[in-house]
């Protein structure tokens, strides 16, 4: 398996990665990631200064992603967790810790000091995932990621 920085030609496979979780999942399509319009082309969302997605990927298979990302309205110092996504096939097996420790090795070198992230109560395995690398839960959003269906809000110092 490698981990490598997102190509173009990977936006159609992520894409379908990222919906059809929320489909496996019953999770709520509209104020998430799965109606945002920047799922479809992450290459270009990510073609942003201090942000960058990481993709594993195993005999030319698209595994997955997890990145980092200087979302609007973030205290100084702080960027988002985005994108965390694994096929089930990928799931178990430690690829979603390698991606996620990738992502905050990104968030230090670029000098972030806090990683911020939402998620939802449909994707309790990531959750408790977050909360196993130190990530504490908030009371409220920080930021204006538009993805107003999220109910958890969890940060990081690092």
């Amino acid at each position: 398996m490698i981990i490598r920085k997102i190509q173009p030609e990977d936006n159609p496979f992520l894409a379908s990665i990222i919906k059809n979780t929320f489909d496996e999942h019953d999770a709520p399509k509209c104020g998430t990631v799965y109606s945002d319009p920047t799922t479809d082309d992450l290459f270009s969302l990510f073609d942003t200064e201090k942000s960058i997605l990481w993709v594993a990927e195993e005999k030319g298979e698209i595994l997955g992603c997890c990145g980092i990302y200087p979302t609007d309205g973030l205290p100084e110092g702080y960027v988002e967790l985005v994108k965390f996504y694994l096929a089930p096939s990928a799931r178990g097996k430690g690829v979603g810790t390698k991606l996620m420790e990738q992502s905050i090795e990104s968030a230090k070198a670029l000098g972030y000091t806090n990683i911020y992230l939402e998620s939802l109560p449909h994707f309790a395995t990531a959750v408790k995932m977050y909360t196993k690398l130190g990530f504490q839960t908030l009371r409220e959003p920080l930021g204006k990621s538009g993805h107003t269906s999220c109910n958890i809000w969890m940060n990081k110092k690092i």
